[in-house]
């Protein structure tokens, strides 16, 4: 049975955007074009792969099935064409990262104009994702995490700062009102910010001082999700509704302009840097080699 690649490949952007539109601005088609290739490929197969709605598009059983075996060879396919880079003068394609929001926040603003720059042929697509993920199941050619959340399998390069730190901040009138605490367990009888992950984890809050290390479980009136809601999380803190940790680039902004003040800052957490991670099990994509070495040497 003859089927056309690109029908497939349709497919496969719909299912995991989980829409039409959705993946219609990811690819830069027409949402119309899209499902006229998806109603072609179920017209062609006799089978039913997309369950559609006015809210939602997911795949049937049969859809995850096809997507569960076609994804390793689409990738496969992209890989192999990747390599007629090797004949260019310069390197070209698109690198897809899934990274946390604070790489994409903290991380690449450092890095990516510079390799833009230096590579005008190559484009990159940035996902944002809070929970770790298969990069290659999800179509992505590398992700940033940090070294606890790394599969054993994937090659890891150091980007970015290799030393961060948790801060903790609260503002001028919330400290004027509360009061300063002196040691990480006084926490427990502030009003503090916590954040949550998709997972539903989250996560204590690690103090360290001169080898003694605390951890807490603080409580408050805001809990936001993790990613996306951090900047709501900020604003509160600026606001007065309590204190926040974070990470120090993060919330230096806000030191140096006095809308909030230093927490416990000789309690900070240090922990070493993210890693730019991909397979070890397939072919390295060209735009990924040059990003890699230009990480390397950045």
């Amino acid at each position: 049975m003859k089927t056309d690649l690109s029908d497939l490949e349709a497919f496969t952007h719909v299912a995991r955007a989980g829409g039409f539109r959705e993946a219609a601005r990811g690819r830069g088609v027409s949402a119309s074009a899209l499902s006229e290739a998806v109603r072609r490929l179920e017209m062609r197969l006799g089978i039913r792969l997309l369950h559609r709605s006015t809210r939602s598009v997911v795949p049937t059983e049969a859809g995850l099935r096809l997507i569960e075996r076609l994804m390793p060879a689409l990738n496969e396919v992209s890989a192999a064409l990747d390599d007629l880079n090797l004949y260019r003068d310069r390197p070209a394609g698109t690198l897809r990262l899934n990274v946390p929001t604070s790489a994409a926040r903290m991380t690449l603003p450092a890095i990516l104009p510079g390799f833009l720059a230096e590579f005008p042929d190559i484009r990159i697509e940035v996902m944002t994702d809070e929970s770790y993920v298969d990069i290659v199941a999800e179509g992505c050619d590398a992700g940033i995490r940090y070294d606890e959340r790394l599969e054993q399998d994937m090659i890891a390069v150091p980007i970015g700062p290799r030393e961060q730190r948790f801060a903790l901040g609260a503002s001028p009138a919330y400290v004027a009102q509360m009061g300063m605490p002196e040691h990480p367990r006084d926490l427990l009888d502030h009003r503090c910010i916590r954040h949550r992950f998709p997972s539903g984890n989250m996560p204590a809050w690690e103090f360290e001082r001169e080898g003694e290390t605390v951890r807490i479980t603080p409580d408050g009136p805001l809990i936001v999700q993790a990613g996306g809601g951090i900047d709501l999380g900020v604003d509160a803190a600026v606001a007065g509704v309590g204190v926040i940790a974070l990470f120090e680039q993060w919330l230096r902004p806000r030191f140096d302009s006095g809308e909030l003040v230093p927490v416990l800052e000789p309690w900070w957490l240090r922990f070493p840097g993210p890693f730019l991670y991909y397979s070890g099990r397939r072919l390295v994509p060209t735009p990924l080699r040059a990003f890699i070495d230009y990480v390397r040497r950045s």
